[in-house]
C-alpha cells in the first residue's frame, strides 16, 4: 500500500499549519512556497480538508487557513482518510468500501490483511500532528 501525493502533501501542509497554530491564518501561497508544492494542487487538497472539518478558511487581507482543532487533536489518520479515503491493504478489509471476495468464506489469508489494517489504523489513529512536531524538534 502506498500513500499518494494527496496524502503526503496534505500531511506536510497540515504540519505547517500545526507549526503556526497560535498565529494568524496562513495563505495557501505561503504553505505552497514553504513546502515547494503546487498552489493549484493545495487548493484541491484544502477543499477536502475543509469538508472534513480539519481546517477553517478565513477571507480578507489577513485571510488564509488555520487548523480547525489543536495539533494534539488531529491525527495522521484524520488527514490521510480525508484525502486518501480508505487505507486498507486489500479491498476485502476496506470497511464501508469492503468488497465481497469469492474466497471470503474460506479465505486463508484474510486474517493477515485484517491484522495489517488494524496495525496501520492503530499507528494512524494514535499519532497526532503534535507528536510529529515534537519528534521533529527532538532530532
Amino acid at each position: 500500500m502506498l500513500i499518494s501525493t494527496r496524502g503526503e502533501y496534505g500531511l506536510r501542509a497540515m504540519l505547517v499549519l500545526a507549526q503556526e497554530y497560535n498565529g494568524d491564518p496562513l495563505p495557501l501561497r505561503a504553505i505552497a512556497d514553504r513546502e515547494h508544492l503546487s498552489l493549484q494542487y493545495l487548493e484541491h487538497l484544502f477543499r477536502d480538508l475543509r469538508t472534513n472539518d480539519l481546517v477553517k478558511s478565513f477571507r480578507g487581507a489577513k485571510g488564509g487557513y488555520r487548523l480547525a482543532r489543536s495539533p494534539e487533536e488531529i491525527t495522521v489518520g484524520d488527514v490521510l482518510w480525508a484525502l486518501e479515503g480508505t487505507l486498507a491493504p486489500m479491498d476485502c478489509v476496506a470497511g464501508e468500501r469492503e468488497v465481497q471476495c469469492k474466497h471470503r468464506d474460506g479465505c486463508s489469508t484474510r486474517f493477515v490483511w485484517e491484522k495489517l489494517k488494524a496495525a496501520m489504523d492503530e499507528v494512524l489513529d494514535s499519532t497526532t500532528l503534535a507528536d510529529i512536531l515534537t519528534r521533529a524538534t527532538e532530532e
